[in-house]
């Protein structure tokens, strides 16, 4: 969970919206289909100074010798973030957000297949994921947080992104003092919806905007 999203708003207003300064890296927009090892925009503060900037998706402890000598962090769980040596310094220091226009998540059919359905807010809002990033090399990378789900996932997984809420940000990005933990639950009934979308984005490679439109019933 949470192994693919989409960013549909335009950098400029995920800018505007987290009053973030916006890097010259940041990966081009639209994308309906972002994987993991991926560029990504994400936020980050400095000293009350907000940089929407990109980053890679796939967090990489310090002492990984290449990206690839252990599993793919692409994922931090609510509930041990605070005591795994790879994410315990991260969570107390390299708080972030993730900005996403919704997310995939995955159900197992009758006979085996994957079914996808794409999740977004309620209110058409963008999304802001929790997240925690670290450098590694001259990369800087992030995995986005995970909580128990909550009823807007609706019995398709046991697990969602932590969904943070506009009032929220300056206590996850360290600019309200402490009590982020406080934020580490799921999002309330009515938050999120979702609806089946066309099987056709299991494939890596897949993308447009074909991969959110309501499938047919």
């Amino acid at each position: 969970m949470c192994g693919r999203f989409t960013i549909t708003h335009p950098n400029e207003a995920l800018a505007a919206l987290f009053d973030a300064v916006p890097g010259n890296d940041l990966p081009p927009v639209p994308r309906y289909n972002i994987c993991p090892t991926q560029s990504v925009a994400v936020v980050t503060s400095d000293g009350g100074k907000r940089r929407l900037r990109a980053m890679r998706w796939g967090f990489l402890p310090v002492w990984y010798k290449t990206p690839t000598d252990g599993p793919l962090i692409i994922n931090a769980r609510s509930d041990t973030i605070a005591t795994k040596p790879a994410f315990r310094e991260a969570v107390r220091a390299r708080r972030c957000i993730v900005p996403a226009s919704g997310f995939y998540e995955w159900q197992a059919g009758p006979d085996g297949a994957r079914l996808p359905w794409y999740f977004t807010r309620a209110d058409g809002q963008p999304m802001a994921l929790a997240g925690i990033w670290q450098r590694w090399g001259e990369d800087d990378t992030v995995a986005i947080v995970s909580t128990e789900a909550g009823p807007g996932m609706q019995g398709l997984h046991h697990r969602e992104p932590l969904l943070l809420e506009p009032a929220d940000w300056p206590l996850w990005l360290g600019e309200a003092g402490k009590g982020a933990a406080l934020l580490m639950k799921p999002a309330a009934k009515g938050v999120m919806r979702c609806h089946r979308v066309d099987p056709a984005v299991n494939s890596n490679r897949a993308e447009g905007p074909g991969l959110i439109v309501p499938l047919a019933a």
